[in-house]
């Protein structure tokens, strides 16, 4: 019997049982698709290779989890640095978010005049640096007792930031600023949605400055693309079983049984890197599908709609862009597609010549699901979404070698999920109501973006960390 079955590849599932299998477990990591990443992953199409989903790894420096788990594994990643991280381009003006900080505020100064922005900006670069210096505090959900102890950790990270934990953002930036120009509003907006995945006036402050200062982090380009980031991470696992979809698991005595296809494993623990809302249909324990159910009031819907392209060019771009425009794209929760350009050296993930374009725009799972009007709806957005990256990137038609675009039904049929961007941590959604890594299940664990304690590399990595202290408590 194995210590350890990790259910799905994605950041977190990828990185426990990576970290498991080092520290001497028999561990298991079970991946429905032929490629390790879920969402975060990379894939072929037309004899070309894009990244699924997320694109840009940020948090691998000393102090910060990301480079914490990974040295704990033994793993250094292949990157290069992305300075600017992201280059945002509104109304034909371009804004790079430099990593130093008088020169993206010498940037955001030219295009955004206002008298505030050093106060502003000082405080987000200073609330960033001060959260991501305490350490110690840990989430717990196994029983009421534990939560309540573990929720006494939080003390001094309440005490440091009550202020702005206390105001929704919308307000406290309208208020720090006075008057802001709806296009200066947009430009915020646009860079705490693609972080937070919810809307200013949905968070508070504290979330807000950590998403509006993600950039003077190391921001990195991952060589190769995802998918060969997680083949590096787990080569040195025992048994990684891709194309193995896990159909159901049943709870024995003191053990599961985990049943695929083919054959039924079993294991001392899980760990389900699966959405939190979809879990409970693993199940047929009651008591496990009451646990699950409970939290699938927390799926907002939210997805991606994603454009993928090929293009033939020698023209330098940066690594990552947000486009904004005006009004929001048809189909869509946004006026802003993040756009991300493989690197001209990077030939494994596309030849020389060539660029891997990775398009992403956030979306409603519901509004995809007629369908009757799905192809239409896809074609219509995919169209508008090229024409707008290719006028302000300066794109020719003629560039373009290979086109297609994934709906939320699409993700759903790869990696069985159509929510994407995880759970977003809003005001309304705060750390006593979020999903744990630990369940009231003996022996069933979570990780992922929609348990604690948030989206992407930083949010996700948080939240193996604190797996890995339950483990051990």
């Amino acid at each position: 019997m194995i210590d350890y079955a990790v259910v799905g590849s994605g950041i977190g599932g990828s990185t426990i049982a990576a970290y498991l299998d080092a520290k001497g477990f028999e561990t298991v990591l079970f991946e429905k698709e032929p490629y390790l990443g879920g969402c975060s992953s990379s894939f072929s199409h037309g004899g070309f290779l894009y990244n699924t989903g997320a694109t840009t790894l940020v948090g691998y420096q000393e102090g910060h989890h990301v480079k914490s788990m990974f040295d704990a594994i033994g793993f250094v990643p292949d990157l290069i640095l992305s300075d600017p991280s992201i280059v945002i381009v509104q109304n034909g003006k371009a804004t790079p978010r430099y990593k130093n900080f008088e020169a993206f505020l010498s940037a955001v100064k030219q295009n955004y005049p206002h008298p505030k922005h050093d106060e502003f900006w000082s405080l987000v670069k200073q609330t960033g640096e001060q959260f991501y210096a305490v350490s110690g505090y840990y989430y717990s959900n196994r029983a009421l007792f534990k939560k309540c102890v573990s929720l006494m950790s939080y003390l001094p990270l309440m005490v440091r930031f009550q202020r702005y934990l206390r105001t929704d953002a919308y307000r406290f930036i309208k208020d720090f600023y006075g008057e802001i120009s709806r296009e200066h509003m947009q430009f915020l907006e646009a860079q705490i949605l693609i972080v937070a995945q919810a809307p200013s006036g949905k968070i508070n402050f504290l979330t807000a400055a950590l998403s509006l200062g993600y950039t003077f982090n190391e921001t990195y380009y991952v060589f190769g693309g995802f998918s060969r980031l997680f083949d590096q991470m787990t080569s040195k696992m025992k048994d990684v079983r891709r194309k193995t979809e896990i159909k159901k698991i049943a709870k024995e005595a003191d053990y599961y049984a985990l049943h695929t296809s083919n054959e039924t494993v079993y294991a001392k623990n899980v760990i389900l890197n699966t959405t939190v809302y979809d879990s409970a249909k693993l199940f047929d324990n009651q008591r496990i599908k009451k646990y699950y159910e409970t939290y699938e009031k927390l799926d907002n819907h939210q997805s991606s709609f994603m454009l993928y392209m090929t293009i033939k060019s020698e023209k330098k771009f940066q690594h990552h862009y947000q486009l904004i425009q005006n009004e929001p794209f048809v189909h869509t929760l946004s006026s802003a597609v993040f756009v991300s350009f493989s690197d001209p050296s990077d030939t494994l993930l596309c030849k020389d010549g060539y660029r891997s374009i990775t398009a992403s725009i956030h979306t409603d799972t519901r509004w995809w699901e007629e369908k009757e009007t799905y192809n239409v709806k896809k074609n219509a957005l995919k169209d508008a979404l090229t024409k707008s990256i290719c006028d302000m990137l300066d794109i020719k038609e003629e560039q373009i070698v290979h086109r297609f675009a994934a709906t939320p039904k699409t993700f759903k049929r790869y990696i069985n999920r159509s929510q994407l961007g995880g759970n977003a941590v809003t005001m309304e959604n705060f750390l006593p109501k979020l999903p744990g890594n630990d369940t009231p299940i003996k022996g069933l664990y979570h990780v992922g973006d929609t348990v604690y304690a948030a989206q992407g590399w930083p949010g996700v990595m948080l939240g193996v960390e604190n797996l890995r202290r339950l483990l051990y408590a």
